[in-house]
């Protein structure tokens, strides 16, 4: 085989890796971690605040699991008192996984979330809420199985 020979199947090498590299990134699934996060980047200091107020009240939210249900349970101050927000369980690698749910507590500041609605994985349970008008905020780590 002669140098020319070499040089061809060489190019043809490189053009064909090069061919697989543009297949493999057109087909390749990228998520953000939200659509609008440009939007969502303006309000981020209502975030801040939230969770600094959260903060200086010394109180924190319960979130645990038993067997059929995940327990969210606000604080003994902050309950009975007409509050307006949002449960979000966001997972970090699947967005299909991802579910917002309405806050709604009873009287005692308890909201049951049925385990079988979930996918099994690693979960932030973001919260937010209006009460009083002043926001809150916090986020919590669960691991559903």
């Amino acid at each position: 085989m002669n140098w020319g020979n070499k040089l061809l199947v060489a190019f043809l090498i490189f053009g064909g890796l090069m061919a697989y590299l543009v297949y493999r990134s057109l087909n390749t699934n990228f998520e953000l971690v939200e659509k609008d996060y440009y939007k969502s980047e303006l309000r981020y200091q209502q975030v801040i605040d939230g969770s600094k107020r959260l903060s200086d009240l010394n109180l924190s939210l319960l979130l645990k699991q038993t067997e059929k249900e995940v327990v969210l349970e606000l604080p003994a101050a902050l309950r009975n008192k007409e509050s307006v927000g949002d449960v979000w369980f966001y997972c970090a690698y699947d967005a299909r996984k991802d579910k917002r749910v309405p806050l709604k507590t009873n009287d005692e500041g308890i909201q049951l979330f049925a385990k079988e609605s979930f996918s099994p994985g690693n979960y932030i349970v973001k919260i937010n809420w209006l009460m009083d008008n002043q926001y809150y905020y916090t986020e919590e780590k669960l691991s559903i199985q």
